[in-house]
């Protein structure tokens, strides 16, 4: 029975053959043709005295430019120390990379050894994969990747990238800046205009924010109408003070497309690397929170985290805010407003109260805003006008008729825009079997200022249902007085900021006066509010003002307390 020769971990079986060959029996041509028969380029290779040497290579080595020669002498010293640890190794079989040759005709190779099963001391095979053609498709398509199609810059993983790699090194963190710039009205070019103009503006603003920035500077385009800037600082942050004036001074000029001359402003928000971020995401996040600013200053704005800690404490607010909406856990406050001549309580106005589940009490001025910038203005504010409607048909239901009063509910300006008021009041008014004169509906100045067409047939809408329209905070919201002239306003109420502390300051006084004489001329009654002595309120009536409200006649009371108040003023 002839005996098996134990096999050879290698995967190629002439691979597997070859390093079975037994030197001191064959000729060094024989291992030459049985090298031969692979389809790549493969090699024996020799240990010797003087180091690493070719001794047998076949075709397809050659063929790849390996022959006898400067190449091969170069990549037999580049893999030397690879080939002698294998050969004075106990491994059968080792794979590793070379990058061999220059950027322009550059190879990639996977190259594998395996050893010899007789005499492995002196002697190996080197085999050789081209991997070149894959390695540069796979860098193309990575290239793409992380580049923006239309400007040619890398888009928003190509920056974040390119950061990653910057701020690995925490000692260089703080050598480094984000600037995010926003295009403020560059939907607005879309939209009128169409795609290409919008894409050739694109390339437009790209343009000439490269030539603003300096060689070291990378500009990236992140999003839709936005960019980014990885800023290299040289003298600390005045570097990015300087980027963002240049930035702002080469958007100033116009930009012509078609037929206009459009001006493009910006918004840009700064962040600073620091040592203790090394989340290349978290430095892009905090540039584009410092963006919000911005667009309010006007100016470039770098990040604080103090602002950054406020919102994210917004966020927790709105969610348990709309978890306090679904499940019904807010109420309403009355606050009396008192007829200033006879002193009779005339309405309330509704306010909206949170008690969280943790027993926190929430003030409006924190959750109101928060409801604005989310959208949960809108089932608040229809929840508020329910609730309201539903309260003072209760009363009337416990007098056994009409209890002589009114209630005021707030209406946001967002809810104004988002919302068909209208027909919500209709359908409080209709449920709980109440007439529209029972109800007084506030708007602030700032929602008629926003859009004021669209709010005035609003405003008209409501005045068709009977309801009684105020307008809110008078004196802050810098509405057009013409325009005021023409809405169907039936009060004025005068904002507390004119009335507290009226009496000692005679700018105050006169502003008073002058909202006083505008009601009476445009036919329209006023309330004061933030009434909190006797003294204003004697001299407010004493100017004409209509009615008051403040802690001087009670402050915001819950139902029942208000229900109690109205038995003992009324009746």
């Amino acid at each position: 029975m002839a005996l098996r020769t134990k096999p050879v971990l290698v995967e190629d079986p002439v691979v597997s053959a070859l390093t079975m060959i037994d030197n001191n029996a064959l000729s060094v041509m024989l291992v030459s043709r049985a090298i031969d028969l692979l389809p790549i380029p493969a090699a024996l290779v020799v240990l010797g005295d003087d180091g690493v040497r070719i001794e047998v290579s076949n075709t397809a080595f050659d063929l790849a430019g390996l022959g006898p020669g400067e190449r091969r002498q170069s990549l037999v010293a580049q893999i030397e120390p690879q080939i002698t640890a294998f050969i004075r190794g106990e491994t059968l079989r080792a794979e590793f990379r070379i990058d061999f040759g220059d950027l322009v005709d550059g190879r990639h190779y996977q190259a594998t050894l395996a050893r010899l099963i007789r005499n492995p001391e002196q002697r190996c095979i080197l085999t050789l994969v081209d991997q070149t053609a894959e390695l540069r498709t796979e860098h193309n398509l990575r290239r793409e990747m992380l580049t923006d199609s239309l400007t040619g810059l890398p888009n928003r993983a190509g920056f974040s990238d390119r950061l990653e790699g910057l701020i690995e090194d925490p000692a260089t963190r703080e050598r480094y800046a984000v600037l995010v710039i926003d295009l403020d009205r560059f939907s607005r070019v879309n939209a009128c205009l169409g795609s290409m103009a919008g894409d050739e503006l694109l390339i437009t603003v790209a343009r000439r924010m490269k030539g603003a920035l300096r060689a070291q500077d990378v500009l990236a385009r992140t999003g839709g109408d936005e960019f980014a800037i990885l800023l290299t600082l040289e003298d600390g942050a005045v570097d990015a003070d300087h980027v963002s004036k240049r930035i702002f001074g080469a958007l100033a000029t116009p930009f012509r497309l078609s037929d206009f001359e459009i001006r493009v402003a910006c918004s840009i928000g700064i962040a600073f690397g620091a040592a203790e971020i090394d989340d290349a995401e978290e430095l892009i996040r905090h540039a584009q929170f410092a963006v919000k600013r911005s667009k309010v200053t006007g100016k470039s704005e770098a990040y604080q985290i103090q602002a950054f800690d406020i919102a994210r404490e917004q966020f927790g607010i709105e969610t348990a805010l709309r978890r306090a909406i679904e499940r019904g856990q807010m109420r309403l406050c009355y606050q009396p407003i008192i007829d200033l001549a006879t002193g009779k309580l005339v309405a309330f106005e509704s306010l909206a109260r949170w008690r969280a589940e943790d027993g926190t009490e929430y003030s409006p001025n924190d959750f109101i805003p928060v409801a604005e910038e989310s959208g949960l203005i809108v089932p608040l504010g229809r929840w508020a006008i329910q609730e309201a409607a539903a309260t003072l048909a209760g009363w009337d239901a416990r007098l056994g008729g009409d209890c002589g009063i009114k209630l005021a509910v707030n209406l946001s300006a967002i809810q104004l825009q988002r919302d068909a008021i209208a027909p919500v009041v209709q359908a409080a008014l209709d449920c709980n079997g109440l007439n529209g004169d029972r109800f007084t509906l506030e708007l602030t100045e700032s929602a008629l200022v926003s859009d004021p067409d669209r709010i005035a047939t609003i405003m008209h809408a409501l005045k068709a249902l009977g309801t009684t329209i105020a307008m809110d905070d008078f004196g802050t919201g810098y509405s057009n007085l013409a325009y005021l002239q023409k809405l169907p306003i039936d009060v004025l109420k005068i904002d507390r900021s004119f009335v507290t502390g009226m009496l000692a300051d005679r700018d105050k006084i006169a502003i008073v006066r002058a909202i006083l004489s505008l009601a009476q001329a445009l036919g329209m009654q006023t309330t004061a509010e933030g009434i909190e002595t006797v003294e204003l309120s004697q001299t407010l009536a004493a100017l004409g003002c209509s009615y008051g409200q403040g802690y001087f006649f009670a402050r915001p009371l819950e139902a029942d307390a208000a229900y109690a108040m109205l038995l003992d003023r009324c009746h």
